[in-house]
């Protein structure tokens, strides 16, 4: 592949992966492996191998026709772009809502907005809506396409580096008497279906793969060939993955049967991961390192808030609009979308004030729920019927596709009868 080429195609797997690596890697991922060690890493492979083809499937059709996976559920019937708008509209508020209060615990232990404003616990918060939204209603692509690249690139840097002398130095000394936790009790196993939900990151934003896929396209000016879309995609993708092994890692050695636990709250949590960078690295670190997890959990609000907005002007245009390539409006669909999104997700921290585990768990469950939904869709618009024969995924993505289908719905099924049957 030519290395010019490749630059201008370049960009949705990089943010893909930086989106994805902000509430599943930072907190759930580093979460698993201080509670249960290397328990639960067969969980996290499953969920990244079996998920892996419903989001390539988002490049491989945006590649292969030019349009979103959002334009294609159109193409299945009416009740798919509605179901999807529905699930989106559902789950939006609660997964926004706790995507903002990990940046807020992140932003807080950097800059300690909390003890300028103790009598304000929402001003943090508040801000991050106020910051993100507003450079999202006067930016572009390329400023998000760009701002990403460099955060991204600063946390796995330094993730990799703490990765590596943490498997030098070993595991920290285990207290006496440890008894390691089961994990097929029914509070394990609502944490793995949480965990599961958002690893890499939420089923249903595999339509911003597509979006996103699109948006560089025009902005390129530029039609890949699926080789070079595949390319990033597959790039972003397997580095997310490689990266939450490294976070099961870092918790499971260093916190993992010592007798500590992560803080409950965001704030005291966000401090509990840049200790465990710092006590590896060494203090002076502390900026640096406080400085990326910060800025990659900005960049996935950014990616979030942005995503969902796409999606919103994308489904309303589909089911509303006259002629469903209609622009005009759409910059103003787009912004409103935004503040709606803002007002709903402030709402929602609002209610679970100082719930941060309860709100996290909540909101990623919710995404495993609807994620068999979202991968039956996305296998059908990979068929002949959609697109072209040369676009076609092999044998055995197929038949990672339907293994997957099979997983997700199984423990969907398997959730629905621990939480309300047994």
């Amino acid at each position: 592949m030519n290395w010019e080429k490749i630059k201008k195609t370049l960009g949705p797997g990089i943010l893909f992966a930086s989106t994805a690596i902000g509430v599943s890697h930072l907190v759930q991922s580093t979460r698993a492996g201080a509670n249960f060690g290397f328990g639960l890493v067969l969980f996290i492979i499953a969920a990244n191998v079996f998920k892996f083809p419903f989001f390539e499937f988002g490049a491989r059709y945006a590649n292969a026709t030019g349009k979103t996976l959002i334009d294609g559920y159109k193409r299945l019937g009416n009740y798919a772009i509605w179901i999807y708008f529905l699930v989106t509209i559902c789950s939006m508020f609660f997964v926004s809502a706790a995507v903002v209060l990990v940046t807020t615990g992140f932003m807080d232990n950097l800059f300690g907005l909390s003890v300028l404003w103790p009598t304000f616990n929402l001003f943090p918060i508040a801000l991050v809506f106020l910051v993100t939204v507003s450079l999202l209603m006067s930016g572009k692509y390329n400023f998000l396409d760009h701002f990403i690249k460099i955060v991204g690139i600063v946390l796995l840097i330094s993730t990799l580096i703490v990765f590596i002398l943490t498997l030098i130095n070993g595991p920290a000394e285990h207290v006496e008497h440890f008894i390691h936790p089961h994990i097929f009790d029914d509070t394990s196993i609502m944490f793995i279906i949480a965990l599961m939900g958002w690893m890499p990151t939420a089923m249903d934003m595999s339509t911003w793969v597509s979006l996103w896929t699109v948006a560089k396209m025009k902005s390129s000016n530029y039609h890949p060939t699926l080789k070079e879309t595949l390319f990033d995609f597959n790039f972003g993708y397997w580095v997310s993955a490689f990266l939450s092994l490294c976070f099961v890692t870092i918790g499971a050695y260093l916190i993992y049967g010592t007798g500590k636990t992560l803080p409950a709250g965001s704030v005291g949590f966000a401090d509990g991961v840049i200790k465990l960078y710092t006590t590896t690295i060494g203090d002076w670190s502390y900026l640096i390192i406080a400085t990326a997890a910060f800025s990659i959990m900005f960049g996935t609000c950014i990616g979030l808030f942005d995503g969902y907005a796409r999606t919103l002007q994308r489904t309303t245009t589909i089911l509303f609009a006259k002629n469903d390539n209609k622009e005009t409006d759409s910059r103003n669909v787009y912004i409103w979308s935004l503040v709606i999104l803002a007002i709903g997700s402030f709402a929602i921290n609002a209610f679970f004030s100082g719930q941060f585990k309860i709100l996290i768990d909540l909101a990623t469950t919710i995404s495993f729920l609807i994620a068999p939904l979202v991968a039956v869709a996305n296998f059908k618009l990979v068929s002949s019927k959609y697109i072209d024969k040369a676009f076609l995924p092999g044998k055995l993505m197929k038949l990672i596709s339907w293994l997957g289908i099979l997983f997700l719905t199984g423990f969907a099924f398997f959730y629905m009868y621990v939480k309300f049957l047994k």
